[in-house]
């Protein structure tokens, strides 16, 4: 059944229907209420660590939003029908390398050498999609053994060595601000959003994604490709990885083997604690980005206040049990009241 509930609807023809007062309302408490929580948050982190509000750390903050919420869109965009993508660290790692030895090991310009690393991203993607259609495995168990494959090869092909010289002009993309403290990296991250908006909103190929996710027997009845809509989905995930990758290697103006392995618990929770369903058919690009913004300040936040990184990891994992006991209420409650 479709969820009329989410940003982004599942009708695959545009149709006159009466205003979902009860869906606007769910959907407003939920964004509402993440966004309550964040300014609470961020006062008491604030009032406990008053370096929170200095230029330095603004920046360094808003930097890692933009590319924190960007995982977390890799992961919204197959949670969207259904699907998992564990190896979206290693896609984001693969992309990494793949931009820095272009870069750096065979002297491509930048806009050839990004192009690359998306492309990198955007080709595992696929892969994963067409390994999911056509062996019958679920996502969870294909991109868990293409997360070591993806990242054995890149180890293999880069030696694990790490691209330190980088032309200065990429670099530049990860310390130029505006506004002030804030990053321009946001500026990536709002186009990303905006552009999944639209897809999702008024897209054909965004409806049957939802639709796959929502019912995909039914959705398979009605004529929707639902196996395209899988390899597009993973697809895009792919891309969305890779993009993060980018804007992590011009974050620390090199490309290094090493990243990517933290990847996978904010990729979860970033679309989770935003109100996009585990079971698919339902997204929220908005609340993605709210949920990666709670994540963001309150890792931020732990690290100023000193906390040990074990007691982070401990309080990341807190949130990810919250977020999935969240998504089965609102299953369970969508149910009730007939939304799905």
């Amino acid at each position: 059944m479709v969820h009329p509930m989410s940003e982004a609807t599942t009708t695959l023809k545009p149709q006159a229907a009466k205003f979902d007062y009860v869906a606007f309302i769910i959907r407003a408490a939920n964004v509402g209420g993440l966004a309550i929580i964040i300014l609470l948050l961020s006062t008491i982190i604030a009032s406990l660590a008053p370096g929170f509000l200095s230029p330095f750390n603004l920046f360094a903050l808003t930097r890692n939003l933009a590319i924190d919420t960007v995982i977390g869109f890799a992961m919204m965009v197959v949670l969207a029908c259904g699907h998992f993508n564990l190896a979206v660290g290693s896609i984001g790692v693969s992309a990494i390398m793949t931009t820095g030895f272009l870069l750096e090991g065979l002297g491509f310009p930048i806009p050839v050498a990004i192009a690359g690393g998306l492309a990198t991203g955007a080709l595992m993607g696929w892969m994963n999609g067409m390994l999911v259609i056509k062996t019958g495995i679920h996502s969870f168990v294909i991109t868990l053994a293409t997360a070591s494959l993806f990242f054995g090869l890149m180890l293999i092909l880069t030696k694990a060595e790490a691209f330190r010289n980088l032309p200065a002009a990429f670099n530049v993309l990860g310390k130029q601000r505006f506004l002030g403290p804030y990053s321009s990296m946001l500026f990536v991250t709002g186009l990303v959003g905006a552009a999944l908006l639209i897809l999702f909103k008024y897209s054909l190929t965004g409806r049957q994604i939802l639709a796959s996710g929502a019912n995909p027997l039914a959705a398979e009845m009605s004529g929707v490709p639902v196996k395209r809509a899988i390899v597009v989905a993973h697809t895009l995930s792919g891309l969305l990885a890779g993009v993060a990758g980018v804007m992590v290697t011009a974050r620390l103006a090199a490309a290094l083997p090493s990243v990517g392995a933290d990847w996978l618990l904010p990729s979860f929770l970033a679309p989770l604690l935003g109100g996009t369903l585990l079971i698919g058919g339902y997204v929220s690009v908005i609340g993605t980005l709210l949920g990666a913004i709670l994540v963001t300040i309150l890792q931020n936040g732990l690290v100023l206040l000193k906390v040990g990184s074990f007691w982070v990891q401990f309080y990341m994992g807190i949130t990810l049990l919250i977020a999935v006991v969240l998504d089965r209420w609102r299953s369970y409650y969508a149910q009730r009241v007939g939304l799905t």
